[in-house]
């Protein structure tokens, strides 16, 4: 077991093998390149990677530092995960946040026994395309149009930091990460939707997303999600983020898709209210365990 600031060529090439194998046994984690920054723990077994953490050392809006850590299918109930989870105590002895995808039940042994406490519940919800999602009706004064890369960063970041300050990732957002995740392939400014004041100021925004197939999700098919809604506080309790919502759920079921997912958190009850009566169900969620 070994700690590293940087993976070099092979160590990132070995943990890549590792995500791959076990999104083909989990259908998680989405994404199978590693993590960039921050640290990295892994675990030999016969020179074979058998298990991996990546800690987040710049930490959440909070102040915990937040890892994750996956071990190889061919390596699981060998005690490695335990192994894992007592390095991150020793690197971070407070604020600590580890996730659990999947709430899998031998997460929460791991977390019972080494004293993690359940801090955070992290919803997926699911619903196949409908055809009864309504047209958007915006209110009086208020406009949808899409965004304009180049042109609406610093506005959509400033309603984000006020929409999600209570949030841990999500509020910190900043413009220089909006403006990279435009290079990234996924991005299409068709399908980032803003609600516009008469002034021309923007009130929310609701970012889509398209998933390419993964094998174990979902029947092998490509797949939307509501990213990202966010409201400003001044424009709350009039109706604009299921505006905001049924117009982005309209394109994703123009674009084709036949399945839409979100995230969203368990306690944001007004929320997932919402999501419900639009026709979504939870399909499993992710949990985050707190160490002091």
């Amino acid at each position: 077991m070994r700690w590293v600031d940087e993976l070099d060529e092979d160590a990132e090439h070995a943990v890549g093998e590792l995500l791959t194998a076990a999104r083909a046994a989990d259908g998680r984690p989405e994404e199978t390149d590693p993590a960039r920054g921050g640290r990295h723990l892994l675990v030999h077994d016969s020179g074979v990677l058998a298990g991996y953490a990546h800690l987040d050392t710049s930490g959440d809006a909070f102040g915990h530092q937040v890892s994750e850590l996956i071990v190889h299918p061919d390596h699981r109930r060998r005690g490695i995960g335990t192994r894992l989870a007592r390095a991150l105590i020793e690197q971070v002895p407070a604020k600590l946040r580890v996730w659990a995808h999947g709430d899998h039940p031998a997460a929460a042994r791991i977390a019972e026994r080494l004293g993690f406490s359940r801090a955070r519940e992290l919803l997926i919800m699911h619903t196949p395309v409908r055809d009864d999602w309504p047209e958007p009706a915006p209110p009086p004064g208020i406009s949808l149009r899409t965004f304009v890369p180049g042109q609406d960063e610093r506005a959509v970041i400033e309603v984000n930091a006020r929409a999600f300050d209570w949030h841990p990732e999500q509020g910190s957002l900043t413009v220089d990460e909006l403006r990279a995740t435009e290079t990234e392939n996924w991005f299409d400014p068709a399908g980032f939707f803003l609600a516009v004041r008469e002034d021309r100021r923007v009130a929310g925004f609701h970012w889509t997303k398209v998933h390419q197939p993964n094998p174990r999700r979902f029947g092998g098919e490509p797949v939307g999600e509501v990213y990202v809604v966010g409201v400003d506080p001044a424009a709350q309790g009039g109706g604009l983020g299921k505006v905001l919502t049924t117009a982005g759920l309209r394109y994703l079921r123009e674009k084709g898709l036949k399945q839409v997912i979100l995230y969203v958190e368990g306690d944001n009850a007004p929320a997932v209210a919402v999501y419900r009566r639009l026709g979504f169900a939870q399909l499993e969620s992710d949990v985050q365990y707190a160490f002091r």
